[in-house]
């Protein structure tokens, strides 16, 4: 047999030192988006009020921070969290630009959009993650599915039920709803 090439001692401290390293990256990303989020709300303040690319940009910074939260939490991050954040940024770039692209251009993100969402099921079913019963009908939306009648549950827990709001909303606005008239 071979002798190791570090001593346990030394393994030990470099762990130890990538482990502050990692703490303190992730320190450091969650105080920078924290920062630039409340740049953001002073930004918003100063011009007079939210529009609708201020909220989604707010919507990003939030996806962001629980991404930090769970990563530094459980040392592992899901790729849905990545698909969220993806999700509400082409959003925000077909709410705001959306007078001035081509109609290929807008059909192109629609897609896109489309199948970011299609492939949040997909990812968590090949992972073995639950994310399919976060979808289902439930007596009490506070449990887990698994009994008939009940509420149906927003599609990834609260993230989902803003990213449908947000969804609700942009359609009613461009489709000429009544969210548009005064």
């Amino acid at each position: 047999m071979s002798e190791p090439v570090l001593s346990p001692k030394l393994t030990e401290l470099g762990n130890k030192l990538f482990e502050m390293f990692h703490l303190l990256g992730l320190f450091v990303i969650g105080t920078s988006i924290l920062w630039a989020s409340w740049v953001e709300v002073f930004e918003i303040i100063g011009h007079g009020g939210p529009k609708i690319k201020d909220v989604l940009l707010l919507f990003i910074y939030l996806e962001l921070g629980a991404m930090v939260g769970i990563y530094f939490q459980t040392k592992h991050l899901p790729v849905r969290y990545l698909i969220y954040i993806a999700v509400t940024a082409l959003t925000r770039v077909l709410a705001i630009d959306i007078k001035e692209m081509s109609d290929m251009h807008m059909i192109t993100l629609s897609a896109a959009i489309l199948i970011l969402c299609l492939a949040v099921p997909a990812s968590a079913a090949a992972q073995g993650d639950p994310i399919a019963l976060e979808t289902g009908f439930t007596p009490d939306p506070v449990r887990a599915p698994g009994e008939t009648g009940g509420a149906l549950l927003p599609f990834g827990e609260h993230k989902g039920f803003g990213l449908g709001l947000l969804c609700d909303l942009l359609c009613g606005a461009v489709g000429g709803g009544r969210s548009t008239r005064a």
